[in-house]
């Protein structure tokens, strides 16, 4: 259908509203309240446009574009009512933005600049709330919150986890935990999609950038890090790389200009992984080790998911730990014997995309093999973009080097962990060639790929149909575990046999501690760059890592062996929704 916006005809489909059909038109209407992975419920009142030749306003996010509708997106009208509500809500936030985590990075402090909002003719009027920072991993500051409700709606929306929620009317709406509960005590899973989704400073992760530049000072301590499979296809877009620009070995060399001794990569443990998940998966379906289906059990927002709400499936959950987990317990005991260092006095840092895995760093299940934490520290890819410019590296002209060894190089296999599917992908490529005795004929198992919110496929092991199910995004998971539970109820054989969980959209790739800013497309081109690295690595398969072949045949004594079982696996706890 045809459009008029500002005087320039368009062609739009059916179901557009009158923001997107702007956008279409190359006119960026403002808003605060807007998301392209939510519905639109016109908040914060920014998006105003006007029908051409009326005084008639309406809110451009949730209104739909007609046959021969004729739009105004900006007129000095339009801009005074904007820049009065950017006023209004300025009036109730604190002016404190060179001490805000979201310096340089707020949608309400870029929309004031863009306005000229430079004095107050408002009176400050602040609600002086306590910071909600009972949690290591995500901080509240409801004081900073303008109420446009993105967290309660991704909260409840798209994760289904429902910690935050709306409570008193107008100008008294406060946002957050059911009847003032603090984060820890509410269902709260630390997955981090409310403060991806925050446009200001109102909900952050912890930046406790001063305590690795400690570590880093102490000659006592041997430093040493590793990245996650998907932060390198993120984090060149915080120094303004192209979307899907994978960075590995910048990240590697940064890492060494900083001061680390040792640099690793956390997808060799994602081959150990595969190796500990795949062997586990055969043992299950041949000898009946463990209960069928079995769900993965790399994301820490999944595992906590599961521990508050799915008390009964905890038996279904692989053991495995996730790759961080175990490249911190390899690190402090294979890697700590080879150097003759004691764990003590390794400094362990993992850069993640996850606020949730500085929780699982530190949660029970034995994650101190050790007798030291087997990850000291956790950030998230945005720390690790500050760190980096606490450094004044200019990583856009670093040149490449390569991780070290044993402890560093990977297959391809391991670098898709970041993408929804990933996990699945690798599996089955090893489990394949461990029961078939050849390997998968192509590599590329496509149907666990894309962003469909339940993707189903089969495989043939050992004559028997193995079939498959990858979900992403916790709303999309009680679905997939209701069939589950009625057929166990029933005594029937399940859908599945091997479940994979990742509880933000999309994956890794776009979880809560990446760059701001994702949606589908972002998504679809970080997947897309980590596919890439698979595709030019050297190896493909989990199994086929050499260096992960040495470490079974001189440290853990083969998959699943009673070393790995003591080293690379862990145990789950029934937790309570409301605490």
């Amino acid at each position: 259908m045809n459009v008029t916006i500002n005087n320039i005809d368009i062609d739009v489909d059916y179901g557009v509203s009158i923001l997107d059909a702007a956008k279409k038109a190359g006119f960026r209407i403002p808003t605060l309240c807007n998301s392209p992975d939510l519905p639109a419920w016109a908040s914060c009142g920014l998006c105003i446009v006007r029908m051409a030749g009326t005084p008639r306003m309406v809110r451009a996010c949730c209104t739909m574009a007609t046959e021969g509708m004729k739009v105004v997106t900006h007129d000095p009208e339009l801009t005074r009512a904007r820049r009065t509500v950017l006023e209004l809500i300025l009036s109730n936030h604190p002016a404190d933005c060179l001490n805000c985590a979201r310096n340089n990075h707020c949608e309400l402090q870029s929309l004031a600049a863009e306005f000229g909002v430079k004095e107050p003719r408002l009176t400050p009027n602040l609600k002086n709330q306590s910071v909600d920072d009972s949690y290591e991993e995500v901080v509240f500051d409801r004081d900073k919150c303008i109420n446009c409700g993105r967290c309660v709606e991704v909260c409840q929306g798209m994760q289904n986890v429902w910690a935050l929620e709306y409570t008193g009317r107008g100008d008294k709406t406060i946002i957050g935990p059911v009847a003032g509960a603090k984060l820890i005590n509410s269902p709260c899973v630390k997955c981090g999609q409310c403060a991806a989704h925050c446009p200001v400073g109102a909900i952050t992760t912890r930046n406790p950038l001063q305590r690795v530049q400690d570590a880093l000072a102490n000659p006592a301590l041997t430093c040493v890090a590793a990245i996650a499979p998907s932060v390198r296809a993120a984090l060149g877009e915080e120094f303004d790389l192209p979307v899907g620009t994978i960075t590995t070995g910048k990240i590697y060399t940064a890492l060494r200009v900083m001061g680390f001794r040792h640099v690793f990569d956390t997808n060799f443990a994602a081959d150990v992984t595969i190796m500990e998940e795949g062997t586990e998966l055969i043992n299950r379906l041949t000898k009946g080790t463990g209960p069928l289906p079995m769900f993965t059990s790399c994301c820490p927002a999944w595992i906590d998911y599961a521990e508050k709400r799915y008390h009964g499936l905890l038996p279904h959950l692989s053991t495995t730990k996730s790759p961080q987990q175990i490249q911190g317990a390899l690190t402090k005991t294979y890697w700590a014997k080879q150097m003759n260092v004691a764990p003590g006095d390794i400094f362990h840092l993992s850069i993640m995309p996850c606020a949730a895995k500085a929780w699982e760093a530190r949660r029970d299940g034995n994650m101190q093999v050790s007798g030291a934490p087997d990850i000291d520290m956790v950030i998230t890819t945005r720390e690790f973009a500050s760190l980096i410019r606490m450094y004044g590296i200019d990583f856009a002209s670093l040149p490449e080097s390569a991780a070290d060894n044993p402890l560093g190089p990977y297959s391809g296999a391991a670098t898709i962990f970041g993408a929804t599917g990933g996990v699945m992908e690798a599996a089955v490529r090893t489990a394949y060639a461990v029961v078939e005795k050849k390997e998968l004929g192509d590599l590329n198992f496509t149907p666990v790929r894309g962003l469909d919110a339940v993707k189903e496929a089969a495989v043939t092991l050992g004559g028997k149909e193995v079939r498959l199910a990858v979900v992403h995004q916790l709303g999309n998971v009680d679905a997939v575990v209701q069939r589950v539970l009625s057929a166990l109820g029933d005594k029937k054989e399940p859908p599945y046999h091997f479940i994979e969980v990742m509880s933000c959209r999309g994956g890794c790739v776009a979880g809560g501690g990446q760059p701001y800013g994702a949606d589908d497309e972002i998504r679809l081109k970080r997947a897309a760059a980590l596919y890439r690295d698979d595709t030019n690595s050297a190896v493909r398969t989990s199994h086929g890592n050499p260096l992960v072949q040495e470490v079974y045949k001189k440290f853990l004594h083969g998959p699943n062996s009673h070393e790995a079982h003591h080293l690379l696996h862990t145990t789950y706890t029934e937790r309570k929704l409301y605490s």
